[in-house]
């Protein structure tokens, strides 16, 4: 087999060898597999064992969601079931009018938790408006204080009159 030269002024090999052998990418989507073999390792169980774990928990949440529950896991979300109601809508090939039958769909929330460590600037940005508003809040209720008194004044000196 020839393996061919770097080329492009490619001086690391390590990047060179990536590019022709083709390592995974560490973007790629979890699946239901990792996820099992993931538990396993991480809980000294069988591969077995976390299957039938990850099972229950996914058969636990889609029953309770079916059946119009929503499931909670603080930290991380939930599941819900969404009712998206009967509508009318037009088919794009030849502008017919349609209905769209109601149809009940799982919905799941995250947490706030899971969006901080996901996004830990957003949480940051969210953390900080929150502790503005209180700060912007307190001088407009000092000034309802104060004009609340005077106020109630003029109306007494209207009264009298």
């Amino acid at each position: 087999m020839r393996v061919p030269a770097m080329k492009n002024g490619a001086s690391d090999p390590a990047q060179w060898f990536a590019r022709i052998v083709r390592v995974p990418s560490t973007n790629q989507a979890m699946n239901k597999t990792d996820l099992i073999q993931r538990l396993a390792e991480k809980h000294e169980l069988s591969k077995a064992e976390a299957g039938r774990i990850l099972e229950t928990l996914l058969d636990t949440v889609v029953t309770s969601v079916k059946k119009g529950e929503a499931v909670t896991i603080p930290g991380f979300g939930s599941f819900k079931l969404h009712a998206r109601p009967a509508r009318n809508g037009v088919n794009p090939s030849n502008g017919e009018k349609i209905k769209i039958a109601a149809a009940k769909l799982p919905k799941f929330t995250p947490g706030a938790t899971f969006k901080a460590t996901v996004d830990p600037k957003g949480a940051a940005k969210k953390a900080a408006k929150a502790a503005a508003k209180p700060a912007a809040k307190a001088p407009k209720a000092a000034a309802k204080k104060a004009a609340a008194p005077a106020k109630k004044a003029a109306a007494k000196k209207a009264a009298k009159k």
